[in-house]
């Protein structure tokens, strides 16, 4: 597994490392409006993922923020945001910034994406900080696994893989 920290202090992910060549694992999440989104509703388009701890946080508000302003640029590019965040949150922290190339995606159920990712963190029940993108053949195309959860993704390097991603 990655090893992450989350304010300096070691913290235990649960679930599988996903790697670059990977099949995507599946995952069941719940988008703003209550309903059920898989792996599969993306099917045929390249998917960045990002993973946040928290939409409620200034990192994780300046990493949606970021990969949304992204998002217009990228052709045939599906970004997704994943946290435990409830969707009710999700939804109103997306009105108040204007958040409409993203779609933002609760694992508070069922923990189902973090665990399938390996970025749950049992400690706290978060989802640790991660960009993953996923090509649109389901292939495992970028993986990162922040070494500290508190810190900034690399947002060129996972920007560079989508675009390259088929």
């Amino acid at each position: 597994m990655a090893n992450v920290t989350f304010k300096g202090n070691p913290v235990t992910l649960v679930g599988n490392e996903v790697k670059v060549g990977d099949k995507a694992p599946d995952f069941k999440v719940l988008a703003n409006d209550l309903s059920e989104v898989t792996l599969a509703d993306t099917k045929g388009f390249v998917r960045l993922i990002s993973v946040v701890p928290s939409i409620d946080t200034g990192v994780c508000d300046a990493q949606t923020r970021r990969f949304n302003e992204e998002a217009a640029k990228l052709d045939n590019v599906k970004v997704l945001t994943v946290s435990v965040d409830l969707p009710f949150a999700q939804k109103r922290w997306c009105g108040a910034a204007g958040i409409e190339n993203v779609q933002m995606l609760s694992d508070h159920r069922d923990v189902s994406f973090g665990q399938a990712y390996g970025v749950l963190i049992k400690e706290l029940r978060l989802l640790a900080r991660a960009v993953f993108v996923i090509d649109s053949s389901d292939t495992v195309t970028y993986v990162e696994y922040v070494p500290e959860a508190t810190n900034h993704p690399n947002y060129e390097a996972a920007i560079e893989a989508a675009k390259a991603a088929k």
